[in-house]
Order: structure tokens, then C-alpha cells, then sequence
């Protein structure tokens, strides 16, 4: 460090109104890249398997396999959090694994590109950037805060805000300009673009490591979340039985059914069903017997445990959110293939607005209802007397997004009925979803952060990660039941098709979930686990 910023540091520590690090321009820049790579890739995963993968399958068969394709590889990315975030605290640290999982993540599109009409190499790359991808989402943005210390936290939300707000500039462009590659240069030019700025994010973010903050490893601490819950399960107490440990156990049977069922099921249906199965049952018992591991850890660390569980409560209930929101890649993209193409004339020139781009629309929407949520609505709100807080802004998210699938189902009931139908028409349900986007997703980790105590908010961003992953897991388990012959025999009793269906089906799904955390959230005790 130089005289210069030497003293800058000591005039900031004295006025804790530091300067902002240096280093943060190369982690923004990273971010923009790889969410650009990441998006142009997956906005249009689903009409490639549809048109050009899956020609193999009989055609009323290539909807339901790209949705299932789709969703899996969802499951993975929200899952391998899990794994990334356990091999930087425990081995490698933040950077490290950052780094080297990129190169993994460069790789998984290198075989998209290179494997378009081999279907094996082809689902290689979606698990190596399954692995990627998941394996450092949960790190850049702790990786942040690393960067800041009681000098110049207070900018700290700046980077936070220019963070989501590249995200979703990078899944705009990306989402609009990837269609147009894919049908004008085929499909290596349109997987390899988003390689190409996977590579570029990666060599950025390799070119400020001497200027990073580099924390450690932590130590095994003795006193973490599975310890804890433990030594909750195996206590002893006197003239006691161990009814939690009795629940947990069932969920381990239930967990081994289920894998048993991988042949039948699928072995990712089968095992998500497994973990959540483990959680929730372990989550009980733990719950049931947590009391009993004060005499092992600090008061602390179990109150902490608690938090957690309550916490993952209000995260199982977020899941059918996740369940219809992640479909605007999949099920909405197979209804706009069957809808007509607004035609727009650019300087001269007729364009075509493709189904894929329809995902443009959400980034942009998020762009523009951020801001007005918090300039507009929020203050409009509290002038009746209502504080809009965080359980009841996702409440109302979660049931927002419920309404954008009853729109979206009258739709299809429409096209079902022989209609031409322009994709224009989904401009109105994307934009109730977005508005459900933005009270769920922008609140939840917000939060998740307030309620989880120190020591265990790492955890918390784990299990957000999961949510995603068992919401990802009730859109196979569905897809799976309507292939059943009882199931679609009842569907033709309603006199609805197959999709529509569906559509109802988890709109419903999602204004149960929104009643059950509306009431959930009346009985939640709030807390506060800012720093001081």
C-alpha cells in the first residue's frame, strides 16, 4: 500500500467515510459478463431443444422433454450453490473457487458450441455450466463484501444496487439479441457468443486479483448449524423419548423410498424429492428437540439454529413462486411458438419479434418497476396507513404471480379454441409476473439477511438457493403427472387442453401458497441481525 493510500485509509477510518475500493469496477464488469453469458444461454435453451436437439421425439413429445431439460438444468444451478459455497469456506477460499469454476463454466459453453447436434456432449456442457454457474453464484456477491470494511461500508449498497441493476441489463440485451443469432448463424454462433463472455468475465475478474481482499478460509467451527442440530437430534433428556429424532428418521425412510424410485421417477425427480424429504422432516425434529443442545453449544448458536428453521418456513412457502416464475423460459416460450409474430418496421425494414426475446421484457420491467416501487407505490401505500413490509410485499408477490398465470392460462384457453393469437397479447402477464418478481426475489434475501443471525446467514443463502431448486422440482413432478393416463383423462373432462390446464393448475398452486404465508406472516416475529 502507498503513503497515499495509506493515509487516505487512516483519514477514512478517523471520518468512516472511505473511499470506494479499486477493485470493485473488475467484479462489476465480471458480473455483467457472466450474467450476459448465462442468460444468452439460457433464453434460448428451450426453442433450440424444441427445433433442432430433440427431432428424434415425435413432435407432440418435444415441448414436454425441452420443459423437462429445461427445469432440470434449473435444479442444478440452484443446487451446486451448496457446493461452491462449502468448498471456498472450508478449502480454497472465495477467489480461488471463483476463479477456477469459471474455467469450468467456459468450458460447459464451449460444449454447447461444439456438441449442438450430439445430444450427450450437449447435456455435458448444461451440467458443467450447471456446476459453474451455481458454484460461484452464492460467492461474487459475498466476495463484495469482502472488499469493504468500517471505512466505507455505507457504499456498500451502491456496488449492491449496480450489481442487480448490470444483471438485468446484461438479461435484456442478452435476451433480445440471442434469438436473433440463433436463427440467423444457427446454434454454435449463438452458444458460442455466451462463451465467449464467460471467457472475457473470467480474464477480467483474473486481472484485479493483486488488488483484492483475500479472507481466509474459516476453521470447522465446532458450534455450526449441522453440528447444533445434531446434538438437538441425539440428546438425551431424563424420563424423555426422542419424538424429533423419531420424525427425522422417517425422513431418511422417505428419502431412501425415494431414491429407490429413480428407475420409475427419474433419478433428478427422485432425488430433489429425497432432500426435501430430509429437510423438512430433519427440520421438524431438530425443531422438536432443540432445546436439548443448550448444554453442548452457546446460547447463541442455537438460538440461531431456530432462526434458521423459521426462516426456511417462510422459504418452503416461496417455492411455488419459484415454480411459475422460472416457466417464462419454458412453458411461455412454447406457447408464444404457436402464437403470431408482431411485425415492427425498423428504418425500412420489417422485424420480427421471436418468442424468446418476449423474456426481454422482464429485465427491462424490473429496470423500470424498481424505481417506481420505491418513488411511487411504496409511498402511496404508507400515505393510507399500510407499511409495506417484507412478508407482505412477497405476499402480495407471490399472489401478483398467481394472477400473471391466470392471465396467461386465459391465453391458451383462447388459442385452444382455434383464435390467432399475437405474442403481443403476453406483454400483460409479464408484467404482472415482474411486478411479482421484484416484491419476492428483490425482498427475499433482503429478508433472509435481517432474520438470519450472524453467524448463519451463509447458511441462508444456501437454502434461498434450494427454493429455487424445489420449485424447479414441482414443475417435473407436474410435467411427469400429465403424462399419466388417468390424469389426462380428467383434464378432458374439464374441457380444458393439457397446457391450460397446467396453467390453472399452478396459478391455483401459487394463491394457496400466497394465503398460507399471508397468514404465516401474521404470526412472524420479526428481528433485527444488521451489524451494529
Amino acid at each position: 500500500m502507498s503513503q497515499a493510500e495509506l493515509l487516505d485509509k487512516q483519514a477514512g477510518a478517523a471520518t468512516g467515510h472511505g473511499r470506494m475500493p479499486r477493485q470493485i469496477p473488475y467484479i462489476i464488469a465480471n458480473e455483467g459478463c457472466e450474467r450476459f453469458s448465462f442468460y444468452g444461454m439460457r433464453n434460448i435453451l428451450t426453442p433450440f431443444l424444441i427445433s433442432t436437439l430433440l427431432l428424434f421425439l415425435p413432435e407432440a413429445d418435444r415441448a414436454g422433454e425441452a420443459k423437462h431439460v429445461f427445469h432440470t438444468f434449473v435444479i442444478g444451478v440452484y443446487f451446486f450453490p451448496l457446493l461452491g459455497g462449502w468448498l471456498a469456506d472450508r478449502f480454497f477460499g472465495k477467489y480461488n473457487t471463483v476463479f477456477w469454476l469459471s474455467l469450468v463454466y467456459c468450458a460447459g459453453h464451449a460444449c454447447l458450441a461444439a456438441f449442438e447436434n450430439n445430444l450427450n456432449g450437449f447435456y455435458f456442457g448444461l451440467l458443467l455450466i450447471a456446476l459453474g454457474s451455481g458454484g460461484i453464484k452464492p460467492l461474487v456477491s459475498t466476495f463484495v463484501g469482502d472488499q469493504f470494511d468500517q471505512t466505507n461500508k455505507h457504499k456498500a449498497k451502491l456496488v449492491y444496487d449496480a450489481f442487480y441493476w448490470i444483471i438485468n441489463f446484461g438479461s435484456f440485451f442478452a435476451s433480445l439479441l440471442m434469438p436473433i443469432f440463433l436463427r440467423s448463424y444457427g446454434p454454435a454462433v449463438a452458444f458460442g457468443i455466451p462463451g465467449i463472455l464467460m471467457f472475457i468475465a473470467t480474464v477480467v475478474f483474473w486481472s484485479g486479483r493483486k488488488k483484492y481482499v483475500h479472507v481466509p478460509p474459516a476453521p470447522a467451527d465446532p458450534h455450526s448449524f449441522m453440528r447444533v442440530a445434531r446434538s438437538a437430534l441425539l440428546a438425551h433428556a431424563p424420563n424423555q423419548g426422542r419424538p424429533g429424532l423419531i420424525v427425522a428418521t422417517i425422513g431418511a425412510i422417505g428419502a431412501l423410498a425415494s431414491l429407490a424410485m429413480s428407475f420409475q421417477w427419474g433419478f433428478v425427480i427422485a432425488a430433489c424429492l429425497a432432500l426435501v424429504l430430509v429437510l423438512a422432516f430433519g427440520g421438524i425434529g431438530v425443531s422438536m428437540q432443540l432445546e436439548r443442545a443448550r448444554p453442548f453449544h452457546p446460547a447463541e448458536a442455537v438460538d440461531g439454529v431456530r432462526a434458521v428453521l423459521r426462516i426456511l418456513i417462510v422459504f418452503a412457502l416461496v417455492t411455488p413462486f419459484w415454480s411459475l416464475f422460472d416457466q417464462k423460459a419454458s412453458t411461455w416460450i412454447v406457447q408464444a411458438n404457436a402464437m403470431t409474430q408482431p411485425t415492427f418496421n425498423v428504418f425500412g425494414s420489417d422485424f420480427k419479434f421471436q418468442p424468446a426475446q418476449m423474456q426481454a421484457l422482464n429485465p427491462l420491467l424490473v429496470m423500470i418497476l424498481i424505481p417506481f416501487n420505491n418513488l411511487v407505490l411504496f409511498p402511496l401505500i404508507r400515505m393510507i396507513g399500510i407499511e409495506p413490509t417484507a412478508l407482505r410485499r412477497m405476499t402480495a408477490g407471490i399472489a401478483f404471480t398467481a394472477l400473471a398465470w391466470v392471465v396467461i392460462g386465459a391465453i391458451q384457453v383462447h388459442m385452444d379454441n382455434g383464435n390467432a393469437t399475437s405474442m403481443a397479447w403476453q406483454i400483460l402477464p409479464y408484467a404482472i409476473l415482474t411486478l411479482g418478481e421484484v416484491l419476492v426475489s428483490a425482498t427475499g434475501l433482503e429478508f433472509a439477511y435481517s432474520q438470519a443471525p450472524k453467524a448463519m446467514k451463509g447458511i441462508i443463502m444456501a437454502f434461498w438457493s434450494l427454493a429455487v431448486t424445489v420449485g424447479s422440482l414441482w414443475v417435473l413432478i407436474v410435467n411427469a403427472s400429465v403424462k399419466n393416463d388417468a390424469v389426462i383423462g380428467w383434464i378432458k373432462t374439464t374441457g380444458l387442453g393439457v397446457i391450460a390446464a397446467q396453467m390453472y393448475f399452478f396459478a391455483a398452486f401459487a394463491f394457496i401458497a400466497a394465503l398460507v404465508f399471508g397468514w404465516y406472516a401474521t404470526r412472524y416475529r420479526l428481528t433485527d441481525n444488521y451489524r451494529e
